[in-house]
């Protein structure tokens, strides 16, 4: 307190000054319209600037919060666009009614990446989603931009997953066009390119074409985005292009992922397991 005081008294014609000219600016405004006018102006727009500042500062402390928020909700647009997909099939033909529980087959999970390769011939990324989430082996996983990878191992709270940049890893592919399907393989070498092979050179294939899942395909919904055609080569003596897919994922901001689980795969697999011992 005797600080305070000390400061006061040493500081008296310095305070003085400032109450002085603070009310000779608060006489001025009171007694003159047009300044006012400026200067509530000018304050109101400070306070709007300042709180706009203050606003952009929690909304950015809370990106976490809406990123999380908008990916479980694009998880349950994925079951619903892909539910309406199999239900009103556009290649399907006149007459042909989906069982209700094949078109409702799919259901999606949110993870978070938690690490990811990209600089590696057989990449793997790891998310924190789990066997206590209902994560299991064999499970795809896409982003919100296209198919990432297939979940290899599983433990309680974390799962291993085989990226598509991966040299072992295929996926079943549709040219939306031509119709024509390939697999999709990466050749080991750019994070964001990727070849398509198996595709008959016979089939007009066009620059900027998307390759989607195939409905030939127990572990991806069909239709969801492998890449586009970057580039079409075809050697002479070869029956098959050489296509390049400019991948729709980028891998290096990958952030949440969607593990998909096709419900009727377990039954599929035993059927052709019993195919497979009668012969």
């Amino acid at each position: 307190m005797l600080q305070l005081v000390d400061f006061v008294v040493r500081n008296r014609f310095f305070l003085v000054f400032v109450l002085l000219e603070v009310l000779s600016v608060w006489l001025i405004v009171r007694s003159n319209s047009y300044w006012g006018a400026t200067y509530f102006n000018t304050s109101n727009y400070y306070v709007a600037k300042t709180l706009a500042f203050s606003n952009s500062a929690k909304e950015y402390t809370r990106l976490d919060e809406v990123n999380a928020d908008l990916a479980k909700e694009n998880a349950r647009l994925n079951a619903l666009v892909t539910k309406l997909n199999q239900t009103n099939s556009a290649d399907a033909p006149a007459g042909y009614v989906p069982d209700s529980a094949f078109a409702a087959r799919f259901t999606y999970t949110v993870a978070k990446v938690v690490d990811n390769e990209t600089n590696k011939t057989n990449n793997v990324l790891t998310i924190d989603k789990g066997t206590a989430d209902g994560i299991q082996p064999g499970m795809g996983v896409i982003s919100a931009t296209g198919v990432v990878g297939k979940v290899r191992f599983c433990s309680e709270n974390f799962s291993l997953v085989t990226s598509i940049l991966h040299s072992q890893f295929m996926v079943s592919s549709k040219l939306v066009r031509s119709n024509e399907i390939g697999y999709a393989k990466w050749p080991g070498k750019d994070p964001n390119f990727i070849d398509m092979v198996d595709v008959s050179k016979y089939t007009k294939v066009y620059k900027g074409d998307s390759a989607v899942t195939s409905d030939q395909n127990s572990v991806f919904p069909p239709g969801i985005m492998v890449g586009k055609v970057e580039s079409i080569a075809v050697h002479p003596n070869q029956t098959f292009y050489n296509i390049i897919l400019r991948l729709s994922t980028d891998f290096r901001n990958l952030s949440y992922v969607y593990v998909v689980q096709n419900q009727q795969l377990g039954e599929q697999e035993n059927l052709k397991a019993r195919t497979i011992e009668r012969k």
